[in-house]
């Protein structure tokens, strides 16, 4: 007969074995939701347990890479009182955040290892130990993400390996409508790093403000980024309503120099969209003589796409866009310049003499010529000064010059016709990227929109090289989202609006691989994680994901 004591110290025994099991298991699959989805994760089943002894070794010299580890380590300083100190080693530390670098990599791909004696994380250069920090973000407990404090903060043991399929992945913000702060700027260039993103595309001008400061030409932001009011409701068929109040604002070249080197700190390139030739009436109104009638021109005041462009007939017009562009390039030490080129009406230029004129002379066909003709022109004023240009599928039409890059708005089949012409392609078409479309088909639960239905699931779909061949896939550069403010007159509008379904564009630009589905209902799972990021920054988030009632009581201010 067994003991009752021996039976008690069995039934312990195997209690602690089953214990022991269960903990393992419940911590081998506990789901952390990396979004951006990683190549490649391999949860383990320790941890690390990160302290304030806990250092940044470096084991490379380049510089950026402290840019890389500042902004986790705010995070952390957050929870545990005091930034990790960071030192310099020539071999991994244990208990240390090991940082080094692999020419073999890509330039954005990364290696993240968490042991329980240390964490290495390698990248291709600087740029990839950033995202990497970006995604172990992603893997700190959200109670340290709040800011709760702690002595130690547990991470799982877990190894991934990751890098981007596109280059380009980008997020384009109107500021033309709208005027933000520079420090509001900022804040959206936060929302783009911590999504992965490396690109903003600004759009500076348009009819309804000119936002950038030419020194050369003071009339630009003196008059033409001032509108007399703003429509704050436009319906079919009713009355348009107006706040009758202005609206201006403008950056100036010294914020616009301290705003790009923020943006560099956290690897995201800016490039400026300067528009032309039509979408110009506030250069107009600046510069009167710029344009075709030569005068009464004045800063538009309803969204609409009007008859008013630059006059191509004029040598003027290319002395004055030389001369923007030479301080415009200044600023912005990016690859690119994007020109715009989308949605000129050719009124005035069939009116023109001069521009008639020019057609003539130069043997065009008609004024869609003309159009390609002044693109091209514009693209050689660029290119002597270093730079490439982007413009709207628009710029195809009268023939486009092989070295330019085509942005797929109007659907998908520009940027197909384009990559078919050997052009580069950038796709963010209206049906995928438009990210103040609608969210919900209860349109009046909404900010107001300027139209179109867009939920998250769809922006999800986006299949970037559906109908090219593999060559033709070869010339997709990237993904954009693209926020216009039409009624978007705060950063809480615009935020509401872009996410979350700014983090599925992000997801498709990122993790889309060729011949494996990632799936919505996956990628939900994970967002049900990622929305804590929004959560601790207080950024206002659609919630139709999750939750089926989502109610916004988000306005317009008038």
């Amino acid at each position: 007969m067994v003991s009752i004591q021996l039976k008690y110290w069995i039934l312990l025994y195997f209690s602690l074995i089953i214990f022991s099991a269960c903990g393992e298991k419940i911590h081998r699959e506990k789901y952390y939701g990396v979004v951006p989805k990683p190549n490649v994760m391999e949860l383990g089943q320790g941890g690390f347990d990160l302290s304030r002894r806990t250092k940044f070794c470096l084991l490379d010299k380049d510089t950026l890479l402290r840019y890389s580890i500042e902004n986790f380590n705010v995070i952390i300083e957050k929870s545990i009182g005091e930034k990790l100190d960071i030192i310099v080693s020539d071999k991994p530390v244990n208990r240390s955040i090991n940082i080094s670098l692999d020419s073999e990599l890509e330039e954005e791909a990364y290696r993240l290892q968490i042991r329980s004696n240390r964490i290495d994380i390698v990248g291709g250069t600087a740029k990839g130990v950033f995202y990497a920090l970006q995604t172990m973000q992603q893997l700190v407990p959200s109670s340290v993400l709040e800011g709760k404090q702690t002595d130690r903060i547990e991470l799982p043991e877990i190894k991934i390996t990751d890098k981007p399929y596109f280059k380009y992945r980008g997020a384009m913000l109107d500021v033309g409508r709208y005027y933000f702060e520079p420090e509001e700027i900022k804040q959206f260039i936060d929302v783009l790093a911590m999504h992965k993103m490396n690109v903003f595309h600004w759009h500076l001008t348009e009819d309804y403000g000119w936002r950038i400061e030419i020194k050369k030409y003071p009339n630009l932001t003196k008059v033409g980024s001032i509108r007399e009011k703003s429509p704050y409701r436009m319906e079919r068929g009713k009355p348009i309503q107006f706040d009758n109040k202005p609206h201006g604002g403008f950056y100036t070249q010294e914020e616009i120099r301290d705003i790009v080197k923020y943006a560099a700190e956290r690897f995201i390139t800016i490039i400026p969209e300067i528009e032309l030739p039509g979408h110009a009436t506030a250069a107009l109104a600046s510069y009167p003589h710029l344009g075709c009638k030569g005068k009464d021109y004045k800063v538009e005041t309803i969204w609409r796409v009007t008859d008013e462009a630059f006059c191509v007939g004029r040598e003027s017009t290319f002395e004055f866009l030389d001369n923007v562009f030479t301080e415009v390039v200044d600023l912005f030490p990016s690859e690119y310049v994007h020109i715009g080129g989308d949605e000129c009406r050719k009124v005035r230029w069939k009116e023109c003499p001069m521009c008639q004129k020019r057609i003539k002379d130069e043997h065009l066909k008609d004024e869609i010529e003309l159009q390609s003709y002044f693109v091209k022109r514009v693209e050689k004023i660029l290119q002597s000064k270093g730079k490439k240009i982007i413009g709207w599928d628009e710029i195809l039409e009268g023939g486009v010059s092989p070295t330019a890059t085509v942005m797929s708005w109007r659907g998908v089949e520009g940027g197909i016709e384009a990559a078919k012409k050997g052009n580069h392609v950038i796709m963010a078409p209206s049906s995928y990227c438009y990210l103040d479309f609608y969210q919900s088909k209860d349109m009046l639960k909404e900010p107001l929109s300027i139209g179109g239905y867009l939920p998250i699931d769809s922006v999800y779909s986006f299949n970037p090289l559906e109908g090219l061949t593999a060559e033709e896939s070869n010339y997709i550069e990237g993904v954009q989202a693209n926020i216009w403010t039409a009624f978007m007159d705060t950063t809480e509008i615009v935020y509401y609006m872009t996410l979350p379904r700014l983090a599925a564009v992000a997801e498709v630009a990122w993790s889309y691989r060729k011949g494996e589905t990632l799936t919505y209902s996956d990628f939900k799972h994970r967002m049900a994680d990622f929305r804590v990021l929004y959560d601790i920054r207080e950024l206002p988030y659609a919630k139709y994901m999750f939750e089926e009632n989502d109610s916004i009581k988000i306005v317009v201010s008038k």
